[in-house]
């Protein structure tokens, strides 16, 4: 239970909420935003003494019944739910580090989609395999250090090429967004690992924008269904954009794709050309 953890967490929900979002009425004096303390504990059917202390970080474990009660209190989704589970340890979790190995048929499959730009990333955004396409879209992993294959990295520390950042890409503020609401559930679900806490550490000490980001509290993200590359050889590529997750390794599988015949997979099958000569530009 990570229960300083807990406490913020269930503090930002608070305060997100407004009183009409559950049935009460605002009133004129409320001098700070969201639900009060009170109001939650009676929607949850707590005690208020007890929900302060969950608050506040003192509290023992809640039982289940009692997050069931919270988390409906709170209008908390399925994510947020689960999130609040884990933090509360009454969830299972995984092995202390998350994986970095990919399974064998997965890069084989990653060879078979030569038409498709495909990667696979770690659950702390680490690019761990990827194919040709892949590389000539967005840069050749393979010249660097694992260290700087991590997006996570790239998207908030350094930019991709200098006056660019983050491959060109149009919707970079929505993925930082969308980084640090998945780091955050990764952090939950492995609290112990190195790897994971050393880079949500040196992201909060180095950037101020992944800092403020990561005092929203925010675990669930909206799904990116279509991203566009500004790419300096073939110009701005509209792709299509399917995160699959590899449940079994806590990994995802990403694919940039394009429907036949468009402007899209034109760009695609002149990278798929060009190989690894585009990808050059990059660096």
């Amino acid at each position: 239970m990570d229960k300083q953890e807990l406490g913020a967490f269930l503090r930002s929900s608070r305060e997100r909420l407004r009183p009409e979002d559950v049935g009460l009425p605002s009133g004129p004096r409320r001098r700070t935003p969201g639900l009060r303390r009170e109001e939650v504990a009676v929607l949850a059917h707590i005690s208020t003494e007890y929900y302060v202390r969950l608050e506040q970080g003192r509290a023992p474990r809640p039982s289940g019944e009692v997050l069931a009660g919270i988390a409906g209190a709170l209008r908390l989704t399925d994510a947020e739910s689960d999130h609040l589970h884990v933090l509360a340890g009454t969830a299972p979790t995984r092995t202390r580090l998350h994986r970095r190995d990919v399974r064998p048929s997965i890069l084989a499959l990653l060879e078979r989609l030569p038409q498709t730009a495909a990667l696979v990333m770690s659950a702390a955004f680490e690019v761990l395999a990827w194919n040709d396409l892949a590389a000539a879209l967005m840069e050749d992993f393979a010249g660097l250090a694992p260290e700087d294959r991590n997006l996570a990295r790239r998207a908030f520390l350094e930019p991709a090429r200098p006056g660019t950042t983050l491959y060109g890409i149009s919707d970079a503020a929505e993925f930082r967004h969308h980084v640090v609401m998945e780091l955050r559930a990764t952090l939950a679900r492995y609290p112990t690992d190195p790897a994971v806490t050393g880079l949500v550490e040196e992201l909060r000490d180095a950037s101020p924008d992944f800092a403020r980001l990561w005092e929203r509290h925010e675990v669930q993200s909206a799904p990116m269904l279509t991203k566009t590359f500004r790419h300096p050889v073939v110009g701005e590529i509209t792709v299509d954009c399917d995160s699959l997750t590899l449940t079994d390794r806590d990994q995802h599988l990403v694919l940039y794709s394009a429907p036949p015949g468009s402007p899209g997979a034109e760009a695609l099958a002149l990278l798929l050309v060009l190989g690894a000569e585009a990808s050059d530009y990059l660096r």
